[in-house]
């Protein structure tokens, strides 16, 4: 398997899998088959894959470990990329169906609804990782600087929860989101454990 993973045809393969849902969605909307509504369905749809790949990033390093597959790190700066184009057209979606990008009118919206604010702040907090994802920004950064940076990936995880409870309160459907809940919370626990493990074993 990880010589499967380490094969030139990986990434690409990888590429086209994370561009599925854009395809479809696409798709659907010159088709008319996004149902009733399909600015809610665009607009929820791009969401869900923002957050079902942030997941994918953070169960990179867990199943590398687990798995015993080290070549997995090397598609975790890509998905992390795909991260930031599907908040992009979250955002691109909830401004110009729900605001008709009246940026006034969003402004508002963003300090009135508090899931809006969530959502708004995780976008901010993404920017910067996205825009250093690159050999060069890595290479100027330098490795430590860089690491320290990306950390902020648990902060937008912790955002995006907020952004989807808040959004589902409203609904008072919370399913999904416990599902997601235990999945991160599972994602996160394995990387506290790890290091309260290796703090351990320095300190014997």
């Amino acid at each position: 398997m990880n010589k499967l993973l380490l094969r030139v045809a990986a990434k690409p393969v990888l590429f086209g899998l994370c561009m599925l849902p854009f395809l479809w969605v696409t798709y659907g909307a010159f088709t008319s088959q996004l149902g009733a509504n399909p600015a809610e369905y665009l607009v929820r749809a791009t969401g869900d894959w923002t957050l079902r790949c942030l997941c994918l990033v953070l169960a990179v390093t867990p199943l590398r470990t687990l798995l015993k597959l080290p070549a997995l790190a090397r598609f975790r700066r890509m998905i992390g990329l795909f991260v930031y184009f599907y908040v992009v057209l979250h955002l691109l979606a909830y401004a110009w169906f729900d605001m008709s990008f009246e940026l006034s009118e969003i402004a508002k919206d963003i300090v009135k609804r508090p899931f809006i604010l969530m959502g708004f702040a995780g976008f901010v907090c993404l920017t910067p990782l996205a825009a250093t994802s690159f050999n060069r920004m890595i290479r100027w950064m330098g490795g430590a600087r860089w690491q320290s940076l990306h950390r902020l990936v648990y902060v937008i995880a912790g955002l995006g929860l907020l952004h989807f409870f808040w959004m589902r309160a409203g609904k008072n459907n919370f399913t999904e989101v416990l599902a997601y809940v235990a999945l991160i919370s599972a994602l996160m626990g394995w990387r506290i454990v790890k290091t309260l493990n290796s703090h351990r074993l320095i300190n014997q």
